[in-house]
C-alpha cells in the first residue's frame, strides 16, 4: 500500500528560470530536488492555468477559457467570478478523497475557491456596504477560520492585493495564513501574487522586478522552513512568465470604428452593449475572446481583427480545437497578441465619454482586464492628494470614488498570455520530492503529479472529466 504523504503546492505567479537566479531560498529548493520547464496552456492567465493544474484538463474541458468571458445567457461580461462550479470536472482533492477517505485540503487564495469542496478555504472578498463603500476582507470557511485569522493577522489587506497600492503585504498575509493551516492539511494550496505587480509596472528585467523576486523569496522562507521541519513535500509552480510590454492594441475600438460594436449612454458616459453589438472583445492580457452574434459577420470581423497591428494569431473554432480552447464560453474568434503587444478593453473613442469605473479599480464591472489599475495616473499632478483625500473620506465613513487610474495604457511594461518563445522566460516547476526523471512537464500533468506526491496510486486515478 502506498504511504500517505503531505504536500504544499505554492503557485508563485510570474516566477521564471531567469528570475529564479535572484531567489536564493527557492533556488536551494530546486538544487535539493528538481527543476523543470512547465508547458502552460493558452491563454496563460491565472484562472485558466490554475483550473488546468487542478483538473488535469484543458480549457476546452474545464471551461475557464480566461479570467472572464461573456455569459451569453445573461448578456453580460464578467471577470473574476469566484464560484468553483464555474470550473467543470473533478478537482484533484476530490480525486484524492475518493481513494483516501478523510483526505484534507486547504486552499489559500487559489482562484474559484468559493463553493469548493476543500476543507479550509480562504479567498479575497471585500465587504460591499449598502452605501457603496468597499472594505477589505476575505471569505473563509469554516466560518470560525475567518475570525481566527483576522484576530491573529488583521483583516485581509485587499488594497495591497491589487491596485495602485498592491504590495508585498498581501503575500505576507497569505503566507502567514498558510503557515497556520499547513499542519492541519494533507494538501495545502498557496497562491502568492507578488510578482504580478512590479513586473507589470516596470517590466520583468527592471530593478524593481528583481527586488520583488528577492522580497517574495524572503517572504516564502518561513513557510518553506515549516514544510521542511514537518516533512511536507513542496511543489512550486508558476502559471506564466511576464514578458516586456510596449504596445497596447485597442481591439474594441477597431470593432467600434468598423460599426460592429455598440454602446449605450447614461449621464454622458458610454457603456458596452453586448446585446446590441454584432461583435466585441473580452480582452485579457495577450488574449482576447471576440464574440460574434451572427455567423454571417465572421468574415468581416475576422478581416478587421486580423488587420490590426499587434495581432499574431486569429483562431476560429477549428483552430481553437487545436489549442484546447474550443468551449462554448470561448469567443467565435480568439486572438493572441504579438510579443510585446497586449489587448486593452477600451471601447470608447473619447476619454471624456469613458465610464467612471474606468478611472478606478473595478475588476468586476470592467468588461476586460485592466493592468493600468496598478498605477496612479502619472499625468495627474494632484493624483496623490486626491487619493489621500478619498482615503480620509473612507476613514470617516463617507462615500468616495477612488478615480486615480490612468486611461493612457502606455505606462504598462509587462504582460503575459501568449505562448512563450524562450523557456527562460516561461513558467517553471520546482519540487523537493520524487518526480519522474524529466526536464519538462505539461500543465495538464500537474494534477497527476500532485496525486503522486500525496501517495494516491496511479492505477486508481480518474480520467479527466
Amino acid at each position: 500500500m502506498t504511504q500517505d504523504r503531505r504536500l504544499l503546492v505554492i503557485d508563485a505567479v510570474g516566477l521564471t528560470p531567469r528570475l529564479l537566479r535572484h531567489a536564493p531560498r527557492l533556488r536551494a529548493l530546486a538544487e535539493q530536488g528538481r527543476q523543470a520547464t512547465l508547458e502552460t496552456v493558452l491563454p496563460a492567465v491565472t484562472c485558466t492555468v490554475q483550473s488546468t493544474f487542478l483538473t488535469g484538463t484543458t480549457p476546452a474541458d474545464h471551461g475557464a477559457v480566461a479570467n472572464g468571458w461573456y455569459f451569453r445567457d445573461l448578456g453580460e461580461v464578467y471577470l473574476w467570478r469566484q464560484h468553483n462550479r464555474l470550473v467543470q470536472g473533478e478537482k484533484v482533492w476530490e480525486t484524492a478523497r475518493r481513494h483516501r477517505p478523510g483526505f484534507r485540503t486547504a486552499n489559500v487564495c487559489w482562484w474559484y475557491a468559493m463553493g469548493a469542496t476543500t476543507d479550509w478555504t480562504i479567498t479575497p472578498r471585500p465587504v460591499y456596504h449598502a452605501d457603496g463603500r468597499k472594505s477589505p476582507d476575505c471569505y473563509a470557511r469554516p466560518v470560525a477560520l475567518h475570525d481566527e485569522l483576522t484576530a491573529e493577522l488583521g483583516p485581509f489587506p485587499l488594497f495591497h492585493y491589487w491596485g495602485p497600492t498592491a504590495s508585498l503585504r498581501s503575500t505576507e498575509w497569505i503566507v502567514a495564513a498558510t503557515r497556520r493551516l499547513l499542519p492541519r492539511a494533507d494538501l495545502t494550496l498557496c497562491y502568492v501574487p507578488h510578482l504580478d505587480y512590479d513586473l507589470q509596472r516596470f517590466g520583468p528585467g527592471s530593478e524593481q522586478a528583481l527586488k520583488a523576486v528577492g522580497d517574495l523569496d524572503a517572504a516564502l522562507a518561513p513557510l518553506l522552513d515549516d514544510a521542511e521541519a514537518a516533512g511536507v513535500t513542496v511543489l512550486v509552480l508558476s502559471e506564466y512568465g511576464i514578458t516586456p510590454a510596449d504596445r497596447p492594441v485597442h481591439v474594441n475600438r477597431a470593432l467600434r470604428e468598423a460599426g460592429l460594436l455598440e454602446v449605450y449612454t447614461q449621464e454622458g458616459m458610454e457603456y458596452l452593449d453586448p446585446w446590441a453589438s454584432r461583435a466585441f472583445a473580452v480582452a485579457d492580457h495577450q488574449c482576447a475572446h471576440v464574440y460574434v452574434d451572427d455567423p454571417a459577420d465572421l468574415p468581416e470581423v475576422t478581416e478587421v481583427v486580423a488587420g490590426l497591428a499587434g495581432v499574431d494569431l486569429v483562431l476560429d473554432r477549428a483552430a481553437q480545437a487545436d489549442h484546447g480552447l474550443d468551449h462554448d464560453r470561448s469567443g467565435e474568434l480568439v486572438l493572441f497578441a504579438d510579443p510585446g503587444a497586449w489587448f486593452t478593453y477600451y471601447y470608447w473613442l473619447d476619454d471624456d465619454r469613458a465610464p467612471d469605473f474606468a478611472r478606478g479599480v473595478d475588476i468586476h464591472r470592467k468588461p476586460g482586464y485592466d493592468p493600468a489599475e496598478l498605477f496612479l495616473d502619472p499625468a495627474d499632478p494632484m493624483v496623490k492628494a486626491r487619493a489621500a483625500a478619498n482615503l480620509l473620506r473612507k476613514k470617516v465613513g463617507l462615500r468616495y470614488a477612488m478615480n486615480v487610474v490612468p486611461l493612457d495604457p502606455n505606462c504598462v511594461r509587462g504582460t503575459h498570455g501568449r505562448p512563450h518563445t524562450d523557456p527562460e522566460d516561461g513558467p517553471l516547476l520546482l519540487c523537493d520530492g520524487p518526480l519522474p526523471d524529466r526536464d519538462r512537464f505539461a500543465a495538464t500533468e500537474v494534477r497527476d503529479l500532485i496525486l503522486d506526491l500525496v501517495g494516491v496510486p496511479a492505477p486508481t486515478r480518474s480520467s479527466p472529466l
